[in-house]
């Protein structure tokens, strides 16, 4: 017999951690190889972790809803013809200092460095573990303007002493009332700004974007919803482009005609040849790609100084999921294929995508994106920027308008396919000039294609 570790998977090659959702298995339980034993999540899908071996679970090391980096063991397996758990019971999570002091240095520019500054919380023996306070404690800590000396004896109810939430809100509302006298530390005072994480960008006449809100009262009849994970995620992205990219957003009208004439005319006999539906979005992709390899600055990043211009075109199309959140899966290489090709991976992304079958490097790696407006019916959008890129466009509803078209025997009114495309880029690099030419070169694109092309 012997114990074998699972350990977290790589889930791709920007993804450092992910979060335990549900355990499917608990110690004692029986397991079989490749069966489900955890589902995890990452910023971008949902995924299930297969066990490695078939065996019995001895113990598992985190409990739902902990983050975990990657190739941490998560849970141990015993495996062998006799497997039997040796404690059929539970196994309570152990302390994890060393990955939660992983977690602050990367989130808090200071960590304790000697005994003087690690805090063992009232009432425990010098056996237990260092006290760590939560980046969103010691933002509530700073907002509230209490000194690290205060910090360190407020009494913690969470794991290990810890302070919560809960408990710094509690002491500040005593505070507040005179209730709570102002502790005292024997300790030497640490300075407040060494111990607290930096507070985030504000805006101009806004409230900081920080994890922690003062308590609201609603009056009237309202409902109050908590945002779901991915939802939570999406926020956080958006907020986090706008305060890392100036936005400018530039608009072309687009007569998209000969593609509606085209499409209409094709779309059968592709299905019967293909087996997929063609949609606008491949054609749409197509145009894009070509106009980038002419303008390549879209798509890049940007690193301090330095602009990074992506050579692999992996465009990102932006599709909504049956609950209201949308996701960015990714086609890598989109310069590679043909309408064919470019048809059968938007396809196949959009469904693993309203099926959750996403695959987790299914939705990194994009250099650009495509938004589609118009699904929905809006004619125009301002997109916000997927970060890291630097640009993305949207594409409105396809309208028939009457519009005036000019021919060499004189200009005349006729009921035209017209639509509304939108860019919006990062200003650090990309300038309106160069904007509005690469949406410009897009527009052209689309309208003047090839009603004779073969498929």
């Amino acid at each position: 017999m012997s114990l074998v570790d699972l350990v977290m998977p790589k889930l791709g090659e920007s993804i450092m951690e992910a979060t335990i959702l549900k355990w499917h298995k608990k110690p004692g339980d029986t397991i079989k190889q490749d069966e489900t034993v955890l589902d995890i999540a990452t910023d971008k899908v949902d995924s299930e972790v297969p066990s490695t071996a078939e065996g019995v679970i001895e113990e598992v090391l985190f409990k739902e809803n902990d983050v975990v980096p990657i190739g941490t063991v998560i849970a141990k397996i015993r495996v062998g013809a006799n497997a039997a758990v040796s404690n059929p019971e539970p196994v309570p999570t152990p302390a994890q200092p060393q990955y939660e002091d992983a977690k602050i240095v990367e989130e808090i520019p200071y960590q304790p460095t000697d005994s003087s500054q690690s805090v063992v919380g009232s009432g425990q023996s010098s056996e237990n573990k260092i006290r760590f306070y939560s980046p969103l404690v010691l933002n509530i800590a700073q907002q509230e303007g209490i000194s690290m000396a205060e910090l360190e004896n407020i009494p913690g109810t969470g794991q290990d002493g810890r302070v919560s939430k809960k408990d710094i809100l509690a002491y500040v509302a005593n505070k507040g009332t005179g209730g709570q006298q102002q502790a005292q530390s024997p300790q030497p005072q640490v300075a407040q700004t060494a111990v607290v994480a930096a507070p985030p960008p504000q805006i101009a006449n806004d409230k900081p974007q920080t994890e922690y809100q003062p308590p609201v009262t609603y009056s009237g009849n309202v409902e109050v919803i908590e945002m779901d994970r991915m939802r939570k995620l999406i926020a956080k992205h958006m907020v986090d482009s706008k305060h890392t990219s100036p936005h400018v957003t530039s608009f072309a009208e687009c007569d998209v005609t000969n593609l509606v004439l085209w499409r209409e005319k094709v779309k059968k006999d592709f299905e019967k040849r293909e087996g997929e539906k063609i949609t606008f979005t491949p054609l749409f992709i197509e145009a894009i790609v070509k106009c980038i390899k002419k303008y390549p600055w879209l798509s890049s990043s940007v690193d301090g100084d330095k602009i990074i211009v992506k050579k692999d075109l992996n465009i990102g199309m932006a599709t909504a999921l049956p609950s209201g959140n949308l996701i960015v899966p990714v086609i890598k290489n989109a310069d590679q294929l043909n309408l064919t090709g470019l048809t059968k991976q938007v396809n196949g992304l959009a469904n693993a995508a309203r099926t959750g079958k996403l695959k987790p490097d299914d939705t990194v790696g994009g250099t650009f994106t495509l938004t589609n407006v118009g699904t929905f019916g809006s004619i125009m959008g301002t997109p916000i920027i997927n970060q890291p890129q630097v640009a993305i466009m949207a594409v409105g509803a396809i309208k028939k308008r009457p519009m005036v078209i000019e021919t060499p025997q004189g200009d005349s009114i006729a009921i035209r396919h017209m639509m509304y495309i939108s860019l919006s880029y990062d200003h650090r690099i990309i300038d309106g000039a160069l904007g509005s030419t690469f949406l410009n070169a897009v527009s052209k694109d689309l309208e003047n294609f090839d009603t004779n092309r073969s498929i």
